[in-house]
């Protein structure tokens, strides 16, 4: 349904634009650098911030912004209300538990994977990965497999701005290599990743379907290993398409 600009609130719209220029490359920031990642003018960035600042979702020492946790309340609202981290999640902490291993379920969100459930058996990145974390597309085992069930011009549109960085000395940045690599993804229903997220950490995903048949989301198993990432297929992949049939019987 279209929406006219009277039917919408600017206001609203630029806030939610100012809260997501913050983000793990850009926990503090000042109202220029704000009012740049925006596109807003520094006026208008400045009575955002000041704003969520009041509401208690910024502090401001005056010269710096920084997010507080009271942000995460709108993240967490939305979890609760979706029904796929409801169904999946026992799925994955009895797998996560049979084969000793971390499952996780994202959905795509622009250019990132959203974790929205996940079973940490160990922890295998530097990072501690819990619902709502965020992690590029295009180098991740789940974000390969969204990417691969779009139309090839919105999937390389969804890469982000290019250049697009190396997370490790094996990440794949050419989009014409990863592009290629999509087309093997949907001829073979998964996607394995060796060391392009975080080096150490091997990851394999298939497609979650929907009763239609439809992808909604991606589910991966995760480990850490630098030997022949064709073995985490064998061990696990059987295991992950199973658990992928019977959420098709749960997602309608």
């Amino acid at each position: 349904m279209g929406l006219s600009d009277r039917d919408t609130m600017g206001g609203l719209a630029k806030g939610l634009a100012v809260i997501e220029t913050f983000g793990p490359g850009t926990p503090r920031q000042t109202i220029t650098q704000v009012a740049t990642a925006s596109g807003l003018d520094r006026a208008t960035a400045r009575r955002c911030l000041l704003t969520l600042a009041r509401g208690g979702y910024a502090d401001w020492d005056g010269k710096f912004f920084t997010l507080t946790p009271r942000v995460l309340r709108l993240g967490t609202a939305c979890l609760a209300t979706m029904p796929l981290p409801r169904i999946v999640q026992p799925h994955l902490d009895r797998l996560s538990d049979e084969i000793g291993e971390s499952t996780s379920v994202s959905i795509l969100d622009g250019s990132d994977i959203v974790y929205v459930a996940r079973a940490a058996h160990r922890k295998v990145m530097s990072i501690a990965l819990v619902p709502g974390s965020r992690l590029p597309a295009y180098c991740t085992s789940m974000g390969r497999v969204l990417l691969a069930a779009l139309p090839e011009p919105e999937a390389r549109a969804r890469l982000g701005p290019l250049p697009l960085p190396a997370r490790t000395v094996h990440t794949v940045t050419d989009p014409d290599r990863i592009m290629d690599e999509l087309r093997q993804v949907r001829i073979r229903g998964h996607a394995l990743i060796d060391q392009q997220v975080e080096t150490g950490l091997q990851s394999l995903a298939v497609p979650v379907l929907d009763a239609r048949g439809k992808v909604v989301a991606a589910l991966n198993v995760g480990m850490a290993g630098q030997g022949d990432a064709t073995g985490l297929r064998d061990r696990f992949l059987p295991r992950l398409l199973h658990l992928q049939a019977e959420l098709r019987l749960h997602l309608t």
